[in-house]
């Protein structure tokens, strides 16, 4: 019989196990490590993190199954086998749940939430003049699928949406900038930017001190990707300076963020723990099924991964 290894993410993982095998009874499907048995069985491999020296095991792997719609902790293996395609998770929860996330704290950033938390601390009835939403200009940096869903949710509250991305996209009713050429006076019309670039070699440190000193004054960053899009040590300079009115942020460099770091404390800096998109079983099992089924049958997977690009 056909397996399928699966080395889970979330502690859920029987639900999700469950969920699998009814769909493909035809399939046995392996809980990694424990239930490994025969190498030479597994033809298709549903995981995240894999361990150094695991996927060289299965000869006859036909395709690799991201659990998560980033790639890099697959691409960052060094025994990642050249030849099997990989598909990442497009499932549409994420998108809906990153895109809530990024509505949230624009909103917040919108209506000077903060502020009115703190004249509350201070017991001072505090009055500030509110923008309408139309004067306020967000920034999609990262305009994939989770990129444009969140532009589309934004927008539709009145925002002016702006978007980013490695090659030009067209949506209709928001703003398209891309290339290198394109990211400072992407930067320089936004006032809440919104992060959600993949992790590529291309993207680390992308928001540095350059950046920040690129966008309005008051603006403030909403990063909901990868830790290491940002340079910390820059985005606290430039919220101390008062350049930056605050930052949210839902990833880290390393996770858990260590206890220590000035981000815990910072009073611009709401945290949140890598929680801002949630990967649901009842809507990614049946995309894990198509692929699964598209792999055993030698057709081409969808959502694949081009591994030059990193996602």
């Amino acid at each position: 019989m056909t397996a399928l290894i699966f080395k889970p993410y979330s502690k859920r993982h029987g639900e999700w196990r469950h969920s699998l095998q009814r769909a493909l009874p035809d399939i046995e499907i392996r809980l990694y490590p424990d239930e490994e048995g025969d190498p030479e069985d597994i033809e298709l491999a549903l995981l995240w993190d894999p361990p150094v020296g695991m996927l060289p095991r299965y000869k006859n792997l036909k395709a690799i199954l991201s659990g998560a719609a980033g790639v890099d902790h697959l691409l960052k293996v060094p025994d990642l086998p050249a030849h099997v395609p990989i598909a990442r998770n497009a499932d549409p929860n994420m998108a809906e749940t990153i895109s809530e996330y990024a509505l949230c704290h624009t909103l917040s950033y919108h209506r000077e939430v903060r502020l009115f938390q703190e004249a509350q601390a201070r017991g001072e009835w505090l009055i500030l003049t509110q923008k309408a939403t139309w004067e306020r200009r967000v920034g999609i940096l990262g305009f994939g699928n989770l990129g444009q869903a969140t532009g589309k949710l934004i927008a539709g509250f009145g925002f002016p949406v702006a978007g980013w991305s490695r090659t030009p996209k067209d949506m209709p009713g928001i703003e398209s900038f891309h290339g290198e050429d394109g990211l400072e006076p992407f930067l320089a019309r936004t006032d809440i930017l919104v992060c959600l670039l993949p992790r590529t070699p291309e993207t680390e440190g992308v928001l540095d001190a350059r950046a920040f000193a690129a966008m309005p004054e008051g603006a403030a960053v909403i990063n909901a990707a990868r830790g290491d899009h940002i340079v910390t040590d820059d985005l606290i300079a430039a919220l101390d300076s008062g350049h930056l009115a605050g930052a949210t942020l839902d990833v880290f460099l390393p996770e858990p963020l260590p206890k220590d770091s000035p981000l815990w404390r910072h009073p611009k800096v709401v945290m949140t723990p890598h929680v801002a998109g949630i990967s649901a079983e009842h809507t990614s099992v049946p995309l894990f099924v198509d692929n699964i089924r598209r792999a055993l049958a030698g057709q081409p997977m969808l959502h694949l991964v081009d591994r030059a690009l990193g996602y």
